[in-house]
């Protein structure tokens, strides 16, 4: 099959799959030189106007994102009764494709691909609006030469978390999670889906095949064996039937889990033993060299907490010792609340308007830059505000101390609290110097009501 479209630009080279939104074929662009996969969908076989509208949205979605682990958007048009999208092709093998010659993924592999479908959630969920894939499967998730995954088709993504008139069922029996049955979608549906794919690629079974307690798959059971208990732990969460209870983020479930490395799927195995009597040896050293470097740097994030609280300390001090008065602060407390709706009018309403007005004839990328105005304007209005409440708070404490109220308790050494846990050598010097500072300030406040 040689076929080319836009003008000669993309060449068709042969069918690469098939599905309910479409057919994707290899390709290259002439142009670039470069390979590309070419999705196309026919609009006059459509089954409705919905399958239309899924075409067109993916097209607009995926021309706004920009992630490693995502194909990049090249072009869409239409041409001869059908739309067709040009993506980077990604090379790699679906997760599918794999279970049909018989091969699985060691827990490594998945706690790998659990890492890189966090790395992409989190971007795709983070969006405003958030982008909800709905059809994540094994399917749709490629594994790359170098072990790494990447995330295909978006024929079923939500841009919005509430369109308007509705939502459609869309995903895959299986995969999907209990509420998409409803039309109800989330960022925990794809939490959800992930779950399905890890469970299924480490035990050989479709999620429908796998042993269930109620509505919820029996995790516990099916992995029984084949996993560690923090795997099976993270993966039980990500698969609860109840969208209120399942966690929205994958990271929080995994952040416990050991590195992954990378191997062929069909070369690992699960038996820890397989490769020699050498091989449990050469883990443990690894383990014991991760939870070293672990330790090492909990060290430097406790040195780190540690200097943060002083400084906040030092800040705190300063503050109490440069009082504005209370007429000046409430002054500046109305100046700054103005500000604050001065840049909600501006920044979040009126300029993402104008970008919004301009973009048919400018071109999209305007659509993005008036959501980062808006959300910059959010940011600013907010710390404007949280400014003003300060000032307020500070201007209360202000008038009760001027009356002869106790706005603060009385000054006096202020320690550093440091648990049990981190005492040794390097935690004494730390209380110590803590200690040396608050004594040195309250020498220094003696001076000054002295004088």
């Amino acid at each position: 099959m040689v076929a080319s479209l836009r003008d000669g630009r993309f060449v068709l080279l042969g069918a690469l799959g098939e599905g309910s939104q479409g057919a994707t074929f290899d390709g290259v662009d002439k142009r670039e030189g470069r390979a590309v996969a070419i999705k196309r969908f026919q609009v006059r076989g459509a089954r409705s106007w919905k399958d239309v509208e899924l075409a067109e949205r993916e097209a607009r979605v995926l021309s706004q994102l920009d992630h490693r682990r995502l194909p990049a958007y090249i072009d869409h048009f239409e041409e001869g009764g059908a739309l067709y999208l040009v993506m980077e092709k990604i090379e790699g093998e679906s997760l599918a494709s794999l279970r049909k010659r018989g091969a699985s993924l060691a827990e490594a592999d998945v706690v790998r691909l659990l890492r890189d479908a966090s790395e992409v959630l989190d971007y795709l969920h983070g969006l405003a609006p958030p982008v909800i894939h709905r059809d994540l499967k094994p399917g749709n998730v490629l594994r790359r030469p170098d072990g790494s995954y990447a995330f295909v088709d978006f024929g079923a993504v939500r841009d919005r978390l509430r369109p308007e008139g509705g939502s459609t069922v869309v995903g895959t029996f299986g995969y999907m999670a209990p509420e998409q049955f409803q039309g109800r979608a989330s960022p925990g549906s794809d939490v959800y889906a992930i779950g399905a794919t890890a469970i299924t690629m480490l035990t050989g079974c479709q999620p429908e095949e796998l042993p269930h307690r109620g509505l919820a798959i029996d995790v516990e059971a099916a992995l029984r064996g084949r996993a560690s208990k923090p795997l099976v732990a993270a993966i039980a969460r990500m698969l609860e039937p109840d969208p209120d209870v399942r966690p929205g983020r994958i990271a929080p479930l995994i952040a416990g889990l050991p590195a992954a490395e990378t191997a062929r799927p069909d070369a690992r195995r699960r038996d820890r033993g397989d490769d020699g009597d050498n091989a449990p040896r050469v883990e443990r050293a690894e383990r014991a060299d991760r939870a070293g470097r672990v330790d090492r740097a909990s060290r430097r994030a406790d040195r780190k907490a540690d200097r943060a609280h002083r400084r906040a300390e030092k800040r705190a001090r300063w503050r109490d010792s440069v009082r504005l008065p209370w007429p000046l602060a409430l002054a500046l407390s109305v100046a700054l609340t103005l500000a604050s709706l001065a840049v909600t009018i501006g920044l979040r309403v009126l300029a993402p308007l104008v970008l919004w007005a301009l973009s048919p004839a400018l071109g999209k990328g305007l659509r993005r830059t008036a959501s980062e105005v808006s959300e910059a304007g959010r940011r600013t209005s907010k710390a404007l505000a949280e400014a003003a409440r300060s000032l307020v708070r500070d201007d209360r404490a202000g008038a009760a101390a001027s009356d002869g109220g106790d706005a603060s308790p009385p000054r006096g050494p202020r320690r550093v609290r440091i648990t049990d846990d981190d005492r040794g050598p390097a935690a004494a010097d730390r209380e110590a110097e803590a200690e040396a500072e608050a004594a040195a300030d309250e020498a220094r406040d003696r001076s000054r009501r002295r004088r």
